[in-house]
């Protein structure tokens, strides 16, 4: 089923993405439509699945958690019980922020934030405890040049 959308909805797409906080009012200014049609599109978009929820985006440095981690790993395995065993066990983890199955040499990527290297190793630990992985290794973020959740909207 694809889903029409169009400029308006694109451009309450990019305003929602910078601020999820906007009333219906202040929203309806912003793209220059009326409160009660801009109301109705939110709804459509919310009930079409193109808005999934809303949030408050944290700063995890401030609460302790400075260290962003990608976890590469390898496995020899790849039947069901194994792959319900490894989404579980990821799925499991607070620290885990984003798991995803890869083309090419690796199989999975998991992204993780933690407070430090230490912490990490007890995550690491954690994780090979509930699952058999062949490889593991691990990159530490240095510096965060862009980190974001917008999806661009007017790019096709």
């Amino acid at each position: 089923m694809t889903i029409e959308i169009d400029e308006i909805d694109r451009r309450l797409l990019a305003e929602l993405q910078r601020d999820g906080t906007l009333s219906v009012d202040q929203l309806s200014e912003r793209v220059a439509l009326s409160r009660n049609a801009c109301w109705r599109r939110v709804k459509r978009l919310e009930e079409d699945g193109v808005i999934t929820g809303r949030v408050a985006l944290v700063d995890a440095d401030k609460l302790g958690l400075g260290l962003s981690v990608f976890i590469l790993i390898r496995t020899s395995n790849h039947d069901p019980d194994w792959l319900l065993k490894f989404r579980a066990a990821v799925t499991g983890f607070a620290e885990i922020t984003g798991a995803y199955r890869m083309s090419g040499d690796l199989d999975y990527v998991l992204r993780a934030r933690v407070a430090d290297v230490k912490a990490y190793d007890r995550l690491y630990q954690r994780l090979i405890a509930k699952v058999a992985l062949s490889d593991v290794s691990a990159s530490f973020v240095m510096e965060e040049i862009k980190e974001t959740t917008v999806v661009p909207v007017e790019l096709r």
